[in-house]
């Protein structure tokens, strides 16, 4: 058992989307590496939930059917709770595309319900789980993650004198998860053609596994209204694709909409405010809650710098691609 997990022991955790990627990861390294009391899936998936009990079979679970939509069921699962990671979203792009008030109505009125049962309920800290898609947005996805992180930030206000600290997470595309690239090509080698929209295209790399410990370090961290980037690894999509199915034959289909050519985790506006340390950046708020201070350690970005994956001074070969799919 890890000592830097020590914090957790004894605490009852909750996590929206908890049957999603990151969700079902994250519980299961909980469970596996914390001495945590309770820890609470809620989200919409009956089915999901079902086999994910069948699954892991441990008496510290518990399950949660409800919407982030819904405030009353939020204020009912948020009682006892002492920590809320909120990773609970919609994230097709293509799919909030054509239903833009369904992404809306969860993944930004949904988080301010979240908001209001985590202060109702006296929890003590709350984690935003955001994307690199929030920076600059070009679909309204991304929109939907900046206006989330913008709420849970301010939140800290809301919260008054009360213990409840809100703090977020922005990181990029996560290898292996629903909707990322490398199921589809691992799906499409079968046929022989991989379909890229763009050679020139590249993006940052995280695991599921790493994704999951930067998460629980930062709630270890918060002081309440950072926004924590990790560094991390950018690799270009033909690597990936390369390394997937070298034989394969390249299809370009063409940039989809609301589709960057390279992704932001840090833009030169936000570094204004920010703070480089050795494995990450911290975004400071500019509101009075945030006392002058906090962050003793780091030192300031320099001007103009922004963090984008294809400048980004750590890359990926295709050797490390082919090893790091192997273990998907």
């Amino acid at each position: 058992m890890s000592n830097k997990n020590s914090f957790l022991k004894n605490k009852t955790i909750l996590v929206t989307g908890g049957t999603g990627s990151f969700g079902s990861s994250f519980v299961k390294y909980l469970l596996k590496n914390s001495r945590a009391k309770k820890i609470i899936v809620f989200s919409r998936d009956e089915l999901k939930q079902s086999k994910m009990e069948a699954e892991l079979k441990d008496d510290r679970l518990r399950f949660f059917l409800g919407d982030v939509r819904d405030l009353q069921r939020l204020q009912r699962a948020f009682i006892g709770v002492d920590i809320v990671v909120h990773a609970a979203a919609l994230k097709q792009i293509p799919s909030i595309e054509y239903n833009p008030m369904e992404a809306i109505k969860t993944n930004i009125m949904g988080t301010a319900n979240v908001i209001d049962a985590v202060i109702d309920n006296n929890v003590k800290r709350a984690i935003l789980i955001s994307s690199d898609k929030a920076v600059n947005p070009i679909n309204l996805y991304g929109a939907t993650k900046l206006c989330a992180e913008k709420l849970f930030i301010q939140a800290n206000s809301y919260a008054g004198g009360r213990e409840t600290k809100f703090s977020c997470v922005r990181y990029g595309n996560v290898v292996g998860s629903r909707g990322s690239v490398t199921p589809l090509f691992l799906e499409q080698k079968e046929k022989g053609i991989l379909t890229l929209t763009d050679k020139r295209m590249t993006r940052f790399w995280i695991t599921l596994e790493q994704g999951v410990k930067f998460v629980i370090d930062c709630i270890n961290r918060m002081k309440g209204g950072e926004i924590f980037i990790p560094k991390i690894p950018s690799m270009k999509i033909t690597d990936l694709a390369q390394a997937i199915a070298p034989k394969a034959k390249i299809k370009i289909i063409g940039i989809r909409p609301g589709e960057k050519l390279h992704e932001i985790l840090l833009s030169s506006e936000g570094a204004v405010h920010s703070k480089e340390l050795n494995k990450y950046f911290v975004i400071e708020p500019e509101f009075p809650f945030w006392k002058k201070g906090y962050l003793i350690e780091g030192k300031p970005v320099p001007d103009g710098f922004r963090y984008s994956s294809n400048t980004n001074k750590e890359w990926l070969t295709k050797e490390d691609l082919k090893k790091a799919i192997k273990k998907l």
